[in-house]
């Protein structure tokens, strides 16, 4: 395994990606931990590598020692986002009556589209974008339709516009689904763009449902917006949860949260949606987002000491990828065309390298050539990775 620890490299209480050592994350059964055989660093799936925080930890085995194992009830959930976003953003907008708890937040987006949409309505997407907003929406009978970002890997509003021009001539209930901060890029999206996205939106009768879950990942001196927080976005509705911040994949649970003048829409939500998130997981987020504060900026210094790491591993081992660290997430967006490893560099880091990353050609137009890469991971794992990434280059 060249130069990876195979202990913990850190006490307790610091970095929470240094607190597990490889043996120990190689013991995990998740999905990150069992597509590829041993010999491979899974830098992929957005899974990180840490422990789970002890507020969550504590609240979990409370409630499995009383057999509070039931379905979900209650609005603790809601009442707890609103206190971290009055904390982290100063934004007082998720009104407990306007929210509504999902099994998760694409499944929510699935929600939220069948409410302002029918078949056969386009969906809009920026690409590159998350792979599933293209398999989610359609398996709903929504075409996607495509407005790439431009080359600073930001909304390009000239060809969104027009994208949105065409939409609406096509079909009566067009949705922009806006990925916020965007995956796989990174980028968290300002207050400025994201007011022109709302009156532009508004101004072509365009819904706006918006995915929200990296919204507590952000980089120092990086600040995330809401989008229900900024002027013309009433009538949008944003799926937000504690899942990336806190690794909560496997416990799911989100909420989906209506601006003013969608709160009739997210009223007719079928109520037995609200039967799908695990009550276990509502407990968990909950603590995530009420008592999880001090774990979660223990983990954002770690993730800007790895970008930083990142840049400097990349710069000696593969110069010609090009690589800006990103503002929010916990992933990578590298440019690997100069490389000449063809359209899918991720297999050749796969085959030669035993490194798996995501594809970039998943994530639409825009992908091929690129690779996207899960920086929550520790220092030693990420450093042997790039070490093997460079050694796969001819």
């Amino acid at each position: 395994m060249g130069n990876v620890s195979h202990e913990p490299v850190a006490p307790d209480g610091a970095n929470p990606l240094r607190r597990l050592s490889l043996e120990q994350l190689r013991r995990r059964t998740s999905m990150k931990w069992r597509t590829y055989p041993d010999d491979v660093l899974p830098l992929w799936v957005a899974e990180m590598d840490v422990p789970l925080a002890e507020p969550i930890a504590e609240a979990i085995t409370a409630a499995v020692g009383l057999g509070d194992t039931g379905y979900p009830a209650g609005t603790a959930y809601a009442e707890a986002l609103a206190g971290f976003a009055l904390k982290r953003w100063a934004w007082d907008g998720p009104a407990v009556e306007r929210t509504a708890i999902v099994p998760d937040v694409m499944l929510g987006v699935v929600e939220m589209l069948k409410l302002v949409s029918a078949p056969g309505d386009p969906v809009i997407v920026n690409s590159p974008v998350y792979p599933p907003f293209y398999q989610f929406v359609g398996n709903l009978d929504r075409p996607v339709v495509e407005a790439p970002l431009g080359p600073d890997l930001r909304v390009d509003f000239a060809v969104l516009e027009d994208v949105f021009r065409r939409a609406v001539r096509r079909a009566a209930r067009p949705v922009y689904l806006l990925c916020s901060p965007h995956n796989p890029t990174g980028t968290v999206h300002t207050a400025a763009e994201l007011t022109r996205i709302a009156r532009l939106a508004r101004e072509h009768g365009v819904r706006v449902v918006v995915d929200e879950i990296h919204a507590p990942v952000v980089a120092a001196g990086a600040s995330f917006v809401p989008f229900l927080s900024v002027p013309g976005a009433e009538n949008g509705l944003s799926l937000m949860s504690a899942s990336k911040a806190w690794n909560l994949a496997g416990i799911k649970a989100a909420l989906a949260i209506a601006g003013p003048e969608a709160a009739d829409d997210l009223a007719r939500m079928p109520e037995e949606v609200s039967h799908g998130p695990s009550h276990l997981g509502i407990i968990a987020h909950t603590a995530a987002l009420r008592d999880g504060g001090d774990w979660l900026d223990a983990l954002l210094s770690g993730l800007d000491e790895n970008r930083r790491l990142l840049a400097d591993l990349l710069a000696e081992h593969l110069p010609s990828i090009g690589y800006t660290p990103a503002q929010g997430t916990f992933l990578a967006w590298l440019d690997c065309r100069e490389l000449g490893l063809g359209d899918d560099p991720a297999e050749v880091f796969l085959r030669r390298g035993r490194v798996a990353l995501n594809s970039g050609n998943t994530f639409g137009t825009g992908g091929q050539g690129f690779v996207r890469l899960n920086v929550a991971a520790s220092p030693e794992v990420l450093t042997e990775a790039v070490r093997r990434m460079g050694s796969a280059v001819p």
